[in-house]
C-alpha cells in the first residue's frame, strides 16, 4: 500500500524506514496517524530527522499509539512519569541499552514500542542498531521452528535493574522488579507474523528444559537473533527521532563516543501479553 500524507523510504529490505512530510511537534491528522501505524507495521522501526520535540509533544506522539508506559525501575521526572531521560557524558558509569534487548521484556505485558528523541549527539559515534526478529525467526531451520513452537522463556528485570542501581549508588532494597514467562516465538497482534522473542539482557532461562540444554539453545538464539543481515543502523543527528516496535525488533545503543555527550528522552507505549 502507498502513503498519501507521509513519505516513507525503506532503509534496508528487511527493516527500517525514513519518514518525511510530517511535523511531530504539531497535532497530526487522522490520516497521518493511520499511515504511521501502517508504516510501523510494515517497517518495524521508523526514523525522523529535524523534529524538535518538547515533553508534551513527545508524549502526544506516543499516545497516538496507546497508553504510555511508566518504567518499573526508573520513572520519569516530576510531572512527567512517562518520560525516561536518556543521557550519557564524561561522568557516566553506564549508558542505557548497551546490550541487545527489547525494552522491558520482563513485564507481563511488554511495551508495544518506544519513541526516542535526542537533542544532543556526539560529533561521531553513538549509533543505534536494530535487528528484525521476523527476519531472525524466518531464517531458522524448519526443525528449529518446530522445536520452539509452544516453548516459553523467563524474562527478569531483577539482575538488570539492581546492577544499574548499584552502579548509580541508588538504594532499591524496597523495590520488586518484574519477571514473566513469554513464548520464545510470539505472534505480532497486528501483522500476525511470527518473531523471536528472547534477548541476552532480560531472558534468563528457557522454561522446562534441563539447565545446560536450555542455556545452549538460549545462547544460540540470542546470537542468531542479532546477526548483521537482520540489522539496520541509525546514525543520530540533533533533533532526530527513532520509533521502534518492541514486539518484533531488538536494539542496541553503542557507547563508542566517550567522553562526548548524548542526551534526550524516551516515551514508551504500553503493549499486551505476548501470544
Amino acid at each position: 500500500m502507498g502513503y498519501a500524507s507521509i513519505v516513507v523510504t525503506p532503509v534496508t529490505p528487511r527493516v527500517g524506514a525514513n519518514v518525511e512530510g510530517v511535523r511531530l511537534a504539531e497535532p497530526l491528522s487522522n490520516r497521518q496517524v493511520e499511515e504511521l501505524h501502517q508504516a510501523l507495521a510494515e517497517h518495524q522501526v521508523l526514523f525522523f530527522r529535524d523534529q524538535p520535540l518538547d515533553e508534551e509533544a513527545h508524549k502526544r506522539v506516543g499516545r497516538y499509539f496507546g497508553e504510555l508506559h511508566v518504567h518499573p525501575a526508573f520513572p520519569g521526572p516530576e510531572g512527567h512519569p512517562e518520560i525516561l531521560p536518556i543521557h550519557a557524558d564524561a561522568n557516566s558509569k553506564r549508558v542505557s541499552g548497551e546490550r541487545w534487548h527489547s525494552d522491558v521484556s520482563c513485564d507481563e505485558e511488554p511495551p508495544l514500542g518506544s519513541i526516542l528523541y535526542l537533542h544532543t549527539v556526539p560529533i561521531r559515534g553513538g549509533d543505534t542498531l536494530f535487528a528484525s526478529q521476523y527476519a531472525a525467526y524466518e531464517a531458522l531451520s524448519p526443525r528449529m521452528k518446530a522445536y520452539l513452537e509452544g516453548v516459553t522463556a523467563t524474562h527478569s528485570g531483577e539482575h538488570v535493574y539492581r546492577r544499574t542501581n548499584a552502579l548509580l549508588g541508588r538504594d532499591d532494597s524496597d523495590k520488586v522488579f518484574p519477571h514473566a514467562s513469554h513464548p520464545i516465538v510470539r505472534t505480532h497482534p497486528v501483522t500476525r507474523r511470527k518473531a523471536l522473542f528472547v534477548n541476552g539482557h532480560f531472558t534468563t532461562h528457557i522454561d522446562g528444559l534441563p539447565r545446560e540444554e536450555g542455556r545452549a539453545i538460549l545462547k544460540f538464539l540470542c546470537a542468531h537473533s542479532t546477526r548483521e543481515e537482520f540489522q539496520v543502523r541509525f546514525s543520530w543527528k540533533p533533533r532526530s527521532v527513532a520509533f521502534w516496535d518492541n514486539r518484533c525488533v531488538q536494539h542496541q545503543a553503542l557507547w563508542d563516543y566517550y567522553p562526548q555527550t548524548r542526551s534526550g528522552r524516551r516515551v514508551t507505549i504500553k503493549g499486551d501479553r505476548p501470544f
